[in-house]
């Protein structure tokens, strides 16, 4: 295992990388409306990111299960928990809910954050799905700073959702990020406190809770990419970009230009 720990000028670049992919999910939540193929959000995205003379990590990023992501954000509707493909058949209908997972590489760094949206008017027990999933993303974060232990950002993720009667999923994590979109360490949404990895002063680390409203088992889509619930109810996923620093980690990218919109 090589964990990277970053200096404060690669720090700087990776907040720019994240401060991007803010950017660009916040562009994007002007688009999402009943009615929108995941393909017109994934063409907004790349054009957005390229604009900013920056690259969407994502696309032809490598899978070891089949060929490479053909597009520049995940999009993933309802029961798809991470890695939807956009396309042209998925529609956006009231009462949905959409993952979006986007990731820059800009001057050598790259960033990497994830938001669900609701598309028009969605049952308030998804809503309430969204509401726990966002706030265990912020329990982990609370807990990831030097001397603590990656199990104890799991534990806090998956001690908060199941205590709400939620699934966590097990098979995918978050992970170290820098100069490659996925470093070590991995990032486990479930864990036991002092286990794991030690936490130290720059590591730069992705959380990102998966939960589903029901079982946490999971499943494979045919295109090698998609994830769903094998129950078919819905999933939630929000991630964040952050640096482990001593007392309080720093969160590098952004939720607030979704959420208080200029």
């Amino acid at each position: 295992m090589k964990i990277f720990l970053k200096t404060e000028d690669e720090i700087e670049l990776m907040r720019k990388a994240n401060h991007l992919v803010g950017e660009t999910l916040a562009e994007l939540a002007k688009h999402i409306k009943p009615g929108v193929t995941t393909l017109q959000l994934d063409r907004i995205a790349e054009e957005f990111i390229r604009d900013h003379g920056a690259v969407p990590t994502f696309k032809n990023f490598p899978n070891p299960f089949g060929g490479p992501f053909p597009a520049s954000i995940c999009t993933s509707v309802n029961n798809v928990v991470v890695h939807g493909i956009p396309d042209e058949k998925t529609i956006l209908h009231d009462g949905d809910i959409i993952s979006v997972d986007c990731g820059t590489l800009l001057a050598g760094y790259n960033g990497d954050s994830a938001y669900t949206f609701c598309v028009g008017n969605v049952r308030q027990d998804v809503r309430d799905l969204l509401t726990v999933t966002r706030q265990s993303l912020y329990k982990g974060i609370e807990m990831a700073v030097a001397g603590n232990h990656v199990g104890d950002i799991g534990d806090a993720i998956q001690s908060f959702c199941e205590a709400h009667g939620y699934g966590v999923v097990r098979e995918l994590t978050g992970h170290g990020i820098g100069r490659e979109m996925h470093e070590d360490p991995q990032v486990p949404n479930y864990g036991r406190r002092g286990n794991g990895v030690m936490l130290k002063e720059g590591m730069c680390i992705a959380i990102e809770p998966m939960i589903t409203m029901g079982d946490r088992r999971i499943g494979l889509l045919p295109d090698r990419w998609g994830i769903v619930t094998r129950d078919g109810k819905p999933a939630a996923h929000f991630e964040h970009t952050i640096v482990v620093r001593r007392g309080k980690a720093e969160i590098l990218s952004t939720f607030d230009l979704i959420e208080n919109p200029q």
